[in-house]
């Protein structure tokens, strides 16, 4: 049986029940210390790439995941979040683009590839972003010409000072080098205020989830598959910890959003325009056949293009039971049935929520 040092957490900058669960103290009361990888430096922050870390608990995109998958890592999917964030299609405002029929024959902003194919994500973002919006006026990638930009030398989100690194393409579209340019996110929101850059579409906006599937949605949770072999119980404590960060959520929308603006390093505006709607409220993870499907979509289109090195099998790749489990644990704490009703909100495939709020003191630390 393995043996565990440590429980380590890693999370993408966005809105995550684990990150909750961590900024609230709740991990450090369920394990004890817990490492953050970024904040160990660079040796152990790959691990948030190649999950070759056996107490590493993962909320991250799925283009790493399923690339280290493809590639051979021991990993198991527990839970699958899908929290709209602003995608959008970026022009100049005198471009004439007004929707998605107007990218017939635009240059669109594509980042390089990056030293490996899970650290490729910035590519796979705006390629299968921009494959959603052509596909909302029946356009293909033949109709338009991609321009490839540079890709990000740290992590999409953050630079060597800490605060948020431009989107790749945006400094291109600012030159008037290319037409287009695909943004997801609070501090891409403020920075394409800051260049004057406009919304030509809104793919948060389409009823179809499918045409916005991408990095972040659906967004899965994974763990090392002897961590669950070996130490069920330490899963199933981290789940139930997130469900109920999940709850909280849906009852402190102003706290939720002062989380972000920490985990972003983005504005109260930023985050605003990037986090809307109810999105506080379908924070819960899920196993749902209808996440597995978009994920099935999105792992396809990653096969196509070249960023999995085999192709995954998602049915095979998911464990059910400790999410099941945590549900259990946690309605057992509350008092609540274990089988909650669905509550899906507006737009949000798949989601449910256990329709409680639990209230704990506000805490101001947030790590990063």
């Amino acid at each position: 049986m393995s043996t565990i040092d440590k429980i380590w957490f890693t999370r993408c900058p966005v809105p995550t029940a684990s990150g909750l669960a961590y900024n609230l103290g709740w991990l450090h009361e369920e394990f004890g210390e817990v490492g953050v990888l970024q904040d160990a430096g660079p040796e152990l922050a790959e691990h948030h790439f190649d999950h070759r870390l056996l107490g590493l608990f993962r909320e991250g995109g799925n283009v790493p995941a399923l690339a280290a998958r493809s590639e051979g890592a021991k990993t198991r999917l527990i839970g699958l979040t899908w929290i709209e964030e602003w995608q959008s299609i970026l022009v100049r405002p005198e471009s004439g683009i007004t929707g998605a029929a107007g990218l017939r024959g635009a240059r669109i902003a594509l980042p390089g590839w990056a030293e490996t194919r899970a650290r490729s994500f910035p590519r796979a973002m705006a390629l299968h972003g921009v494959k959603g919006a052509l596909s909302q006026a029946g356009l293909t990638f033949d109709d338009v010409t991609f321009v490839e930009v540079e890709q990000p030398t740290s992590d999409v989100g953050r630079d060597g000072a800490g605060r948020a690194g431009t989107w790749p393409g945006l400094r291109e579209l600012a030159a008037g080098e290319v037409d287009a340019v695909y943004v997801k996110g609070a501090r891409s929101a403020e920075q394409a205020r800051e260049i004057g850059a406009v919304v030509a579409v809104d793919l948060d906006a389409h009823p179809d989830p499918r045409t916005r599937v991408n990095n972040g949605t659906p967004r899965p949770i994974t763990v090392h598959e002897d961590l669950l072999a070996d130490h069920p119980d330490l899963v199933v404590s981290f789940l139930t910890q997130t469900l109920r960060a999940a709850d909280w959520a849906a009852g402190n929308l102003e706290a939720v959003r002062g989380f972000l603006e920490a985990e972003t390093r983005s504005g109260s505006r930023g985050v605003a325009t990037a986090y809307r709607g109810d999105f506080h409220r379908g924070l819960h993870p899920d196993l749902s056949p209808e996440r597995l499907d978009l994920l099935k979509i999105q792992k396809d289109f990653l096969l196509v293009h070249g960023f999995l090195a085999a192709n995954v099998d998602v049915d095979d790749w998911v464990a059910h039971e400790p999410l099941a489990a945590a549900r259990e644990r946690l309605a057992r704490q509350s008092g609540e049935p274990a089988d909650f009703p669905a509550e899906v909100p507006d737009g949000l495939p798949g989601e449910r929520g256990h329709g409680s709020s639990v209230a704990v003191p506000q805490r101001d630390g947030v790590a990063v």
